[in-house]
């Protein structure tokens, strides 16, 4: 088994009556727990705020809510694949720009990012009583911060304005209307400020403390806040910083990012942790600490997967726009040929006679890597990379961009490319580019460096080429840059919640 040391508790009620460790897996119930009699050690302390912790893990609550769903398969990158179109057609409707208020594939999203929000609630109202050590106490309430920072960036970037819940609510205040967006936005701003202040950095924290939130995760999802406001001054500011901090380095070889061996590696900013010895199973979807990624994006057939997330000729067709093949393409795409590491070479045939061409190799697992015991399929161990430093870079490119800055774009768009030729000078050349040929420039490295792991619509929408891009499918800048808001949301707070427009 991989170590992996962030410990994961579960929530039963109002508090939390059990915990486990990654490591051994040694579940010991707190016989006897109350709300009133919990909150009382710096144990307990710890134990709140891994619960918020085991939010970031949810992936099937009860439905599916990926992140590659929103950012991958709604975008031009990837379509929904499965066994067809009735294989979770809700997806096919919604990729199509067709889908109903009532899937509980946003209610699951929707549902999954309030109960984070709730669990940090939890951690910042209780463990502010707790008698213990200072700094530790100063972190935990920094990172269930970010935590609740996560799910409104989630819920914002999907839904636009939504209930502004910083606090554990009274049940008079179960039915809040939605706020501004731009009122959770600032919301996000602030606490991430305050997460950024009470947050280690990457360094200080000790082996132990593997995969916690740090203050580059925090920098790094401001950052983000910000690129989507627009506010590109502070945006460059910041993201020099982490520059700055020599935290974070690009790792030499792309190729092992997405390994087992490359978890948590030099360029990891924000990961959520997985393992594949959880023994969690398809009935208790919460208390799962695998990923159903892996099985997920597998091929079918032979391969034992569920082939989901196809990759697009447009997104593979991207990495030839230079006149010559990314090296990178071998490392984010399995085509017809290709070993699909140890489960056998992909042919059509080996996958059941599915008619793709393409399959996403990023969150690929192997036989070998194949939960010990118990049922795989709940139990894939692929962390999700939600933030790599080179993320951080074409982020610091973008921004230096609108600010005028076009030498400092170039140096960061160009660290990123330097990294993907490797020892191949004759391959993705420095960019000299200026004016909007450096902006598609970095929009292109986006694509290209970042492709399938669940950012590409995000990206289309938050840059306003969403309607260029995606227009032929459907999409409409007045209605699809956000979702639609469940319908189970508006009828359970009897209409407070109003739909958005379009729906």
């Amino acid at each position: 088994m991989k170590i992996k040391h962030i410990i994961i508790v579960s929530i039963a009620a109002l508090f939390v009556p059990s915990a486990c460790s990654k490591d051994f897996l040694d579940r010991k119930p707190l016989v006897g727990s109350t709300e009133e009699n919990f909150y009382k050690t710096p144990q307990d302390a710890v134990a709140a705020v891994n619960a918020a912790y085991a939010a970031l893990q949810f992936e099937i609550s009860p439905a599916g809510h990926f992140r590659w769903f929103w950012g991958d398969i709604m975008s031009d990158d990837a379509t929904k694949g499965g066994s067809g179109d009735n294989d979770v057609n809700a997806l096919l409707q919604l990729e199509t720009f067709k889908g109903p208020v009532n899937t509980d594939l946003l209610e699951s999203e929707w549902t999954a990012d309030f109960e984070g929000i709730y669990r940090a609630n939890v951690v910042l109202t209780r463990v502010p009583e707790i008698e213990m050590d200072v700094e530790l106490k100063k972190r935990i309430l920094a990172e269930a911060t970010f935590i609740r920072a996560w799910f409104n960036y989630n819920l914002v970037t999907m839904f636009g304005g939504v209930p502004k819940v910083d606090h554990l609510l009274a049940p008079s205040e179960y039915n809040l209307p939605r706020s501004s967006a731009s009122e959770i936005w600032a919301f996000i701003e602030q606490d991430l400020r305050n997460a950024i202040d009470g947050l280690p950095l990457r360094s200080q924290y000790a082996a132990a403390d593997l995969g916690r939130i740090t203050r580059g995760a925090a920098q790094a999802l401001l950052v983000k806040t910000y690129l989507w406001q627009k506010k590109w001054p502070e945006a460059q500011t910041l993201a020099e910083a982490i520059i700055a901090s020599n935290e974070y380095q690009l790792v030499p070889i792309f190729a092992n990012i997405f390994t087992v061996a490359g978890e948590n590696n030099s360029e990891s900013v924000f990961e959520i942790q997985y393992m594949n010895a959880s023994g969690g199973n398809w009935g208790k979807n919460n208390a799962n600490e695998g990923t159903f990624t892996n099985v997920f994006q597998r091929a079918r057939g032979t391969f034992g997967g569920y082939g989901f997330n196809i990759p697009t000729d447009a997104l593979v067709a991207e990495f030839f726009k230079e006149g010559y093949e990314d090296p990178r393409l071998k490392s984010t795409v399995f085509r017809v040929g290709d070993p699909m590491g140890d489960r056998g070479t992909f042919t059509i045939d080996a996958t059941g006679g599915f008619p793709y061409k393409y399959y996403a190799k990023k969150y690929f697992s192997n036989k070998s890597e194949e939960a010990p015991f118990g049922d795989p399929n709940p139990n894939g161990e692929s962390n999700d990379r939600v933030i790599r430093y080179a993320d951080v870079l074409l982020m610091h490119a973008e921004a230096a961009y609108h600010n005028g800055n076009e030498s400092a774009a170039r140096t960061s768009l160009n660290k990123v490319r330097a990294r993907a030729r490797g020892n191949t000078p004759s391959l993705l050349p420095d960019v000299t580019a200026t004016g909007t040929a450096l902006l598609d420039a970095i929009y292109h490295e986006r694509r290209v460096e970042l492709a399938l792991e669940g950012h590409r619509f995000f990206d289309l929408v938050r840059t306003g080429r969403a309607q260029l891009y995606l227009g032929p499918d459907g999409y409409l800048d007045n209605v699809h840059s956000l979702f639609p808001i469940p319908l189970s949301q508006i009828q359970a707070t009897n209409g407070a919640i109003k739909q958005n427009p379009g729906y």
